[in-house]
């Protein structure tokens, strides 16, 4: 048996990324060590890479949740009759995040076409 500790922080990355993975906890731990383990050629830059991807995916995701609520408030708020003066700021962080995805999407794409 093999254990790990991990801050508080780091925890929720792992439980993050394994519920994004639909997968245990676990399971995802020993899917990405061996992963890990079967390719030693990999360099530190590359996995600091994958983890400022990740990190970033996943404050994409939680970023998107939260807007998503927003626009269900507004939505319902209309269609009761009512008014919804922060729509506007709504659908402005709605633009603003799909940019946020944009640019994240083109830094990764740039970053794994090879140099010519």
């Amino acid at each position: 048996m093999i254990t790990s500790r991990f801050s508080d922080d780091e925890k929720q990355s792992v439980l993050d990324a394994a519920a994004a993975c639909a997968m245990t906890p676990s399971g995802f731990l020993a899917h990405a060590a061996l992963s890990a383990a079967r390719d030693l050629t990999r360099t530190a830059a590359e996995i600091a890479g994958e983890r400022e991807m990740l990190a970033e995916l996943f404050s994409l995701r939680r970023h998107l949740g939260q807007i998503g609520n927003n626009v269900n408030q507004v939505a319902k708020r209309l269609n009761s009759g009512g008014d919804a003066p922060h729509a506007e700021a709504v659908l402005s962080a709605v633009h603003r995040a799909a940019r946020r995805v944009d640019t994240f999407t083109q830094h990764y794409l740039d970053s794994e076409r090879p140099a010519t």
